[in-house]
């Protein structure tokens, strides 16, 4: 959780895109903002994942997917790896106008010792003007 006066606001945002955490992903974490388009919102999650923000992954699935959301297990899974970078490979509508959009993106993590990459077509929804993420599609 974002702070007052804490430094590691001023450090680079985890979903790579060269700003401050506090300029980039902690208004979207904190529940000051919400992401305008759907890549704002991958990129979120992802800073998620890496800062163990497991309440806004919860509150950014769609809506129907949300009471089978295992809290304990995602922090888990977010705890014991340690998030590497996320590259955004395409991005396909997803914008302010958009209801919908997706995103392919490869997110790199520490496990056990060894580099993965995730790699995920996802799709993104939008409900009474906010982004949800909703699923990982198949590539073409």
């Amino acid at each position: 959780m974002v702070t007052p006066n804490n430094p590691a606001d001023n450090k680079p945002c985890p979903c790579g895109s060269s700003k401050a955490y506090a300029d980039c992903c902690a208004p979207y974490h904190q529940g000051d903002a919400l992401p305008q388009r759907a890549e704002a919102l991958m990129r979120s999650r992802y800073s998620a994942f890496a800062l163990q923000e497991i309440d806004y992954l919860k509150e950014t699935l769609w809506p129907k997917y949300q009471p089978g959301f295992d809290h304990f297990a995602t922090a888990k899974w977010a705890a014991e790896n340690h998030w590497a970078g996320l590259k955004i490979l395409a991005t396909e509508m997803g914008e302010v106008g958009d209801r919908q959009g997706t995103v392919l993106f490869e997110a790199r993590y520490l496990a056990g010792g060894s580099l993965n990459t995730h790699r995920e077509l996802s799709l993104f929804r939008k409900k009474s003007g906010r982004w949800y993420y909703v699923e990982a599609l198949p590539e073409v």
